[in-house]
């Protein structure tokens, strides 16, 4: 769970970069500042997948992503499927952590010989 997430925001970091290059041309200061705002933060979320409030600030990041879209309009639809696949990330990374947890709790049930 906590990989998935970690690479699904590190990738937002990355595209929100490129966005800021098309913003520059024509966007000031402000719609600047707010794109290297969110990128900044994507990065430093994903350093902090381990606690429940990397999930939340990532959650408040897609809406910020997406919310970009006012600036540069590609935004709205990379916004949304980086949404998706951040959706995508938590609930198959339960997933993967609950079936991980089994084979562990299995593997340390049986005797050893």
């Amino acid at each position: 769970m906590r990989i998935l997430g970690a690479a699904v925001i590190t990738m937002e970091s990355l595209v929100m970069g490129f966005a800021l290059l098309l913003a520059m041309q024509d966007h000031g200061a402000l719609a600047l500042s707010l794109g290297g705002v969110i990128a900044i933060l994507c990065l430093l979320t994903a350093g902090m997948m381990k606690k429940r409030t990397g999930w939340i600030l990532g959650s408040v990041l897609q809406i910020a992503l997406i919310s970009y879209g006012v600036a540069v309009p590609s935004m709205y639809f990379i916004g949304a499927l980086f949404a998706g696949l951040w959706i995508v990330a938590y609930f198959l990374g339960r997933k993967g952590e609950a079936i991980r947890a089994k084979l562990v709790a299995e593997r340390d049930s049986k005797p050893s010989i």
